[in-house]
């Protein structure tokens, strides 16, 4: 099988951890320990999340008044190179040497009049107090919205138009390849209008796509058997934080549709879900790093599939 699996933050850092490099590591091997199995039975992809990284590249550009901070299309593509990296090393001590691996970056088309420049909402970077939000909003211009007890920085996050690195991505997994690829949803690009040669350009934007939704575009493109959404909850629920919250263990995108998850957390993931399931007819799932395998033969986690048939909850 074709399997597309999208790696949450947590992969890289768990939330209440600092951001160093070993903690990234560890987690980083930790979790290329339960996707060695995935890659020696499958075509594999991962993509993966990288707003706490891209926060921190932001911040440390700062400190540096000489120039003004790198935009966030030239951060996405440091922390798909660094991030890649360490998923290759890691990945290639759990796996036979002959596997090979290759990381690739990625440049995701984007509509330059997307409403989203309009309404930031994705979070990158740490989290916050509120006195140093205000200093931070005064200074740089940031926005920012509540997360927990905290607030985060958030920035503008378009919908995924088109993957140019498609046919590639294609001819390394073919050649048995695991490819990491569109980490952080891709590098943010953009046509714009150039009048003086009467034709268009293609540049980079300030924004940060939604690494779950690229995931899916990743995974129709690619024609994709299985859609894996993995993360540090084993499964989605209905109810989350309520005395009634109940995991979902299949289910189908009409079900989904009619349901509301956290538009910061679980919302991206589950509408990723349901659209690659909707345009392929082929399975998505979404639950924890440590089922991973389990989660691409179905048998873990919140299963989406057009199968009304199979619509249950999990046992309590």
């Amino acid at each position: 099988m074709r399997v597309v699996v999208a790696l949450g933050g947590n992969a890289l850092l768990r939330r209440g951890q600092e951001l160093t490099a070993e903690n990234q590591r560890d987690n980083a091997r930790a979790a290329c320990h339960a996707l060695a199995p995935v890659a020696l039975e499958h075509e594999l992809v991962i993509s993966h999340g990288n707003g706490p990284q891209v926060g921190l590249l932001a911040l440390q550009g700062s400190a540096y008044t000489a120039v003004d901070t790198y935009p966030l299309d030239v951060l996405g593509a440091q922390t798909e190179g660094m991030i890649g990296y360490i998923i290759e090393q890691e990945l290639g001590n759990a796996l036979p040497a002959e596997r090979h691996l290759a990381t690739l970056l990625t440049m995701i088309e984007v509509d330059a009049d997307d409403p989203a420049f309009a309404d930031p909402t994705k979070p990158i970077g740490p989290l916050y107090e509120a006195d140093e939000v205000a200093r931070l909003e005064q200074e740089k211009g940031w926005s920012f919205k509540p997360d927990g007890d905290s607030l985060r920085r958030v920035v503008p996050s378009p919908l995924p138009k088109r993957i140019f690195e498609i046919e590639a991505i294609a001819a390394l997994l073919e050649s048995g390849c695991v490819v990491i690829c569109a980490g952080g949803g891709g590098i943010p690009t953009a046509y714009v209008a150039e009048p003086v040669r009467a034709g268009r350009r293609l540049v980079g934007v300030e924004a940060v796509i939604d690494k779950d939704l690229a995931s899916a575009l990743l995974a129709v493109d690619l024609e994709a058997d299985v859609l894996a959404i993995v993360t540090d909850v084993d499964a989605v629920y209905s109810g989350w934080g309520t005395p009634e919250q109940r995991p979902i263990h299949t289910t189908t995108p009409g079900a989904l549709a009619d349901a509301e998850f956290a538009a910061g957390s679980m919302g991206p993931k589950v509408r990723a879900a349901r659209e690659f399931v909707q345009r392929t007819g082929r399975m998505a799932a979404i639950g924890s790093i440590a089922d991973t395998a389990a989660l691409v033969r179905g048998e873990a986690g919140t299963i989406v599939t057009l199968d009304e048939n199979a619509v249950r909850a999990l046992p309590n």
